[in-house]
C-alpha cells in the first residue's frame, strides 16, 4: 500500500509540475481572458486517461504500478476540475458570458470526446 501511495504521489508531482509549466506558458505568451492553460491540460488529460482506460480494457498491457502512476497520480495532478471551476467563476464574475459558455461547454464536451477518442484509439489498436 505504501508503495502505491509513493507511486501515485510521484505521478501527481510530475503531472502538477507539467500543468504549472503549460499554464505558465499560456499566461506569458498568450495573454487572454480565456483560460487557455487550464482548458488545454483538461483536454489533454482527458485524452490521456481515455487512452489509459482503453489500455486497461485490452488486458494487462500495463503493470498495475504504471496505471496508478498515470491515472491516479499524473492525470490527477495534471488536470484539475477545481481550477476549471475557479476560471469559470471568474468569467461569470466579470460577466464574460460568451467566454463562460464557450469555456464550460467546450471543456466538458471536448473532454468527454477526448476520453472517448483515447479509448477508441486503443480499441482499434
Amino acid at each position: 500500500m505504501f508503495k502505491s501511495v509513493l507511486i501515485a504521489g510521484l505521478g501527481g508531482f510530475v503531472g502538477t509540475a507539467l500543468r504549472f509549466l503549460i499554464s505558465r506558458y499560456f499566461q506569458v505568451y498568450h495573454a487572454s481572458v480565456f483560460p487557455w492553460g487550464t482548458f488545454t491540460v483538461n483536454i489533454l488529460g482527458s485524452l490521456l486517461i481515455g487512452i489509459l482506460f482503453g489500455l486497461s480494457e485490452k488486458g494487462n498491457l500495463m503493470p498495475a504500478e504504471w496505471r496508478v502512476f498515470f491515472t491516479i497520480g499524473f492525470c490527477g495532478g495534471f488536470t484539475t476540475f477545481s481550477s476549471l471551476s475557479l476560471d469559470a467563476f471568474l468569467l461569470m464574475q466579470d460577466r464574460e458570458w460568451m467566454r463562460f459558455l464557450a469555456y464550460t461547454g467546450l471543456s466538458f464536451t471536448l473532454g468527454l470526446f477526448a476520453v472517448y477518442l483515447g479509448r477508441t484509439l486503443i480499441k482499434m489498436w
